[in-house]
């Protein structure tokens, strides 16, 4: 996982703070789309393109806000190879970038020949400008179910009105301990950074799973956008996050409330078309090895479990 710096590549895997606490660089490109094109992008079909990874919550995050409003047809995408190796996310024979890069990165620079920070999926790419819009996943759902919504296929919304404010604090309050608490519990380079990261990690899961007890989704009785938020860390979690990041106090599955809820969301169609479990185990194992420098694959475990009734009607 290395990053550009002016433009040039670096393949230095995160630093972590005199703590050994990891932190998490903040996405640089943040334009907007806009309905009215007020912001210099407006919403049409085949403008824009996506750059993603199946293995990655963070465009797993997009991908699913795409397929819930149906956009597929609007929204382009490329899907990046799942062993990220010194040279960052390459392109595969089988996807390529349709602008000719070998490597993620060359979308960046594209870009930005100057860029320099770290190279990420998701990608929102603008054929017209031959830009990067946004880089950042919770705004980028918030943009293709809204400004997108008079060419999505599939009506209603991931962000009600009236719901706006309690899913910005669903998000919010997700984020640090669970989203990236994984990985601020993985990247640890200290017992005491991986311990804290690991108790706001399972305190917070604990609460959440309380929630669920009273109600199905995470803002009250709909599924929104802080679902889509949540699931993707959720997934991974008893395939990846219980052994390779030592989040082990317990598994999703064990959870009452959270395991239905993981098995409810996972079962609706346009999440589930998404879901790439052989991508995901793949990528973190093999690309990770500050983790785990063997690269060994795990032949386990197994999730047959996300097929079971969710009791979540």
């Amino acid at each position: 996982m290395g990053q550009l710096i002016d433009g040039v590549w670096n393949t230095a895997w995160y630093e972590p703070d005199e703590k050994g606490a990891f932190k998490r660089p903040k996405t640089q490109f943040r334009s907007r789309v806009t309905k009215d094109g007020s912001s210099g992008f407006a919403p049409e079909a085949g403008r824009y393109h996506l750059y993603v990874s199946y293995a990655c919550p963070w465009a797993h995050r997009v991908l699913i806000t795409r397929a819930e409003r149906g956009l597929e047809d609007v929204i382009g995408v490329t899907v990046v190879d799942p062993k990220m190796g010194d040279d960052g996310w390459p392109f595969s024979a089988n996807d390529p970038d349709p602008l000719g890069g070998r490597f993620l990165r060359d979308v960046y620079v594209r870009a930005n020949p100057k860029y320099t920070g770290r190279v990420t999926v998701p990608v929102f790419w603008d054929n017209k400008t031959s830009t990067i819009v946004n880089n950042e996943s919770r705004e980028l759902m918030r943009i293709l179910d809204t400004e997108f919504a008079h060419l999505a296929k599939t009506p209603g919304t991931l962000a009600p009105k009236e719901l706006v404010p309690r899913i910005d604090e669903v998000l919010d309050a997700i984020y640090e301990p669970i989203n990236n608490g994984v990985y601020r519990a993985g990247f640890a380079t200290k017992q005491e950074a991986y311990e804290s990261a690991c108790n706001e990690l399972f305190t917070a899961l604990d609460h959440w799973d309380g929630v669920l007890g009273k109600q199905r989704y995470l803002a009250g009785s709909v599924f929104t956008e802080a679902d889509v938020a949540m699931f993707t860390t959720l997934l991974r979690f008893d395939v990846v996050y219980y052994a390779h990041f030592k989040c082990n106090k317990r598994r999703i599955q064990d959870y009452p409330n959270l395991g239905g809820y993981l098995r409810d969301v996972y079962q609706r169609p346009a999440v589930k078309k998404t879901c790439h479990l052989d991508q995901i185990k793949l990528h973190y194992y093999w690309s990770q090895i500050a983790v785990n420098p063997h690269r060994i694959v795990p032949v386990g475990p197994s999730l047959d479990y996300l097929e079971l009734p969710h009791g979540r009607g």
